[in-house]
């Protein structure tokens, strides 16, 4: 019989994952796997739980919640190096980004587990940034600031959420000065986003990086210098769509590696959604090629 170990975040979704224990355990034994559901009750319990789920032997491990769950069992797993364990991913946050990356579309558990379970293992890329991995993109400056709006608003989800965060973010936020090094580019500019994406979209569905395919082992960085009111707010659309790569505040470009350096000191920064701090100027961001296995939609 296959094996699974299901983590499930009851937060994410602004709480959609409360209750969903048993119906994932339910739907796990009506496709004929034997799983355990374990629920966390505190910030960075999935990174503990993926990480005994590896070390028990469990194939696959499943990570039901949002974008934040994918990025802590993500970081669980591979916490003592690569691993044969396989990621699955149900969506249950605000985000779900990384679900879009690997086309497994939101639902209900019932419906959407057995699917999951029934994926293909495909190598996926995973990026590695301040002692941690992420597997579909990070940003620094205004990302970082759109996240911290989305934490203080509760009544909205989804790509509502994100949107409403980034009018919000635009009249706090002040570009920072930033040197970008990478083999393809380098530039210093005051800097509106930098975003390091792995998948195609971040932010609950913005197109920062259309072409973006997980497991191609490059990323693709999307650089947007500093832009007055009035036309980020006719740029925005284009962002929206993913056709912004004409702008000429706009760079896009493809690397393996990427410097981040704040010339004012250390840039908030934004890992899967999770907002970090850094106490560094510079950020280092790597890619690993086809590090992780996952189980992707039919």
């Amino acid at each position: 019989m296959n094996r699974a170990f299901i983590v499930l975040n009851p937060r994410a979704g602004r709480g959609k994952g409360e209750g969903l224990a048993q119906p994932l355990a339910d739907a796990a034994r009506a496709a004929g796997w034997e799983a355990v559901v374990r629920t966390t009750r505190r910030a960075g319990e999935e990174v503990e739980l993926a990480a005994e789920a590896r070390a028990e032997g469990w194939p696959v491990v499943v990570a039901a919640g949002g974008d934040g769950t994918v990025h802590g069992v993500v970081n669980g797993l591979l916490a003592e190096g690569p691993t044969t364990t396989i990621l699955g991913h149900v969506p249950v946050g605000s985000g779900n980004d990384y679900a879009r990356a690997i086309g497994v579309k939101k639902a209900s558990v019932a419906k959407v587990l057995p699917k999951v379970l029934a994926g293909v293992p495909r190598r996926m890329d995973v990026g590695r940034a301040l002692g941690e991995y992420f597997v579909n993109g990070m940003g620094a400056g205004f990302d970082a600031e759109v996240v911290r709006q989305t934490l203080r608003m509760s009544h909205l989800t989804g790509f509502a959420l994100y949107l409403v965060a980034v009018y919000k973010s635009f009249g706090a936020f002040d570009p920072p000065d930033v040197e970008v090094t990478a083999p393809e580019h380098t530039e210093r500019a005051r800097v509106m986003m930098l975003n390091v994406s792995i998948g195609p979209t971040q932010g609950g569905g913005f197109r920062l990086a259309p072409g973006a395919t997980p497991d191609d082992g490059l990323f693709d960085v999307c650089l947007i210098r500093r832009v007055g009111l009035i036309r980020f707010l006719r740029y925005m659309p284009f962002v929206v769509l993913g056709r912004h790569g004409h702008l000429r505040e706009v760079r896009i470009f493809r690397t393996t590696r990427i410097r981040i350096t704040g010339l004012s000191g250390p840039l908030p920064v934004q890992l899967d959604g999770e907002l970090r701090y850094p106490e560094t100027d510079t950020i280092d961001v790597t890619i690993l090629p086809r590090h992780l296995q996952v189980l992707c939609a039919r």
